[in-house]
């Protein structure tokens, strides 16, 4: 039995490891795409010349006065353009009157296919079209984040109130202090007493000027009953002499 050569196993060895043939993949050729065709357009003198079937046509839909001179042409193809005038109308700068003319041949007459109001380079037109669903999500964010913003605003204020509380406290609580307890004695004098006393001397002091009142009002009356008596003893003395 003869002895296989190293050369012949490791050959065998990298075809059973090499992938089947149906399974390779063949290496990307790179083939240039034919080149478009960039030949400009060469526009028809006919149609270039029918600026005034142009402004006609644009008349049926603006006033006259609405459009302004010539703004150039752009040709679509060879029986093709489209003529351009400024716009006058108020609020509408760098905005272009467009109409679209055509002819089928070179002997077909013109056609005006469209006419229309087009956004010139500086002109100013509205915002890019945002889709509801965009709307809508930026719209939830925005309350979330508000809700966001007054949840700790409301903590915020919670915590302020909490600490003018504990401040009213505090002050109610100087203000009720233990110190009260000894108002009612100065010098361990009962400050009760002396106001018993006081109110005592106040009441025995208006007894004696009610007193007092009475002995004035006693001696009145005593004189005025002896003035009483003397002018009857003067009236008395007077009759006398007459007689």
């Amino acid at each position: 039995m003869s002895e296989a050569r190293p050369e012949a196993v490791a050959a065998e060895a990298d075809a059973a490891e090499a992938p089947p043939a149906e399974l390779r993949t063949a290496e990307p050729s790179h083939v240039e795409a034919p080149a478009a065709d960039e030949t400009p357009v060469t526009p028809d003198p006919v149609l270039l010349q029918a600026r005034e079937q142009a402004r006609a046509a644009l008349e049926e839909i603006t006033e006259a006065d609405t459009i302004g001179a010539e703004d150039g042409f752009e040709a679509h193809d060879a029986h093709v353009l489209t003529l351009f005038f400024d716009c006058r109308m108020a609020g509408y700068p760098g905005w272009r009157w467009a109409a679209t003319l055509a002819r089928v041949d070179a002997d077909a007459p013109v056609t005006v296919l469209e006419v229309e109001l087009l956004p010139g380079a500086d002109a100013v037109t509205a915002p890019e079209w945002v889709p509801w669903s965009e709307r809508l999500a930026q719209y939830r964010e925005t309350q979330a984040k508000q809700a966001a913003e007054g949840t700790s605003e409301s903590d915020d204020d919670s915590a302020e109130l909490a600490e003018l509380r504990e401040d009213d406290a505090a002050e109610d609580d100087l203000l009720d202090n233990d110190f009260s307890d000894f108002d009612d004695e100065i010098d361990g004098v009962d400050v009760d007493d002396l106001d018993d006393a006081e109110d005592a001397e106040d009441e025995d002091e208006d007894d004696a000027d009610d007193s007092d009142g009475s002995d004035d009002s006693e001696d009145d009356e005593a004189e005025d009953l002896t003035d009483e008596s003397d002018d009857t003893e003067l009236f008395d003395d007077s009759d006398d002499e007459e007689e």
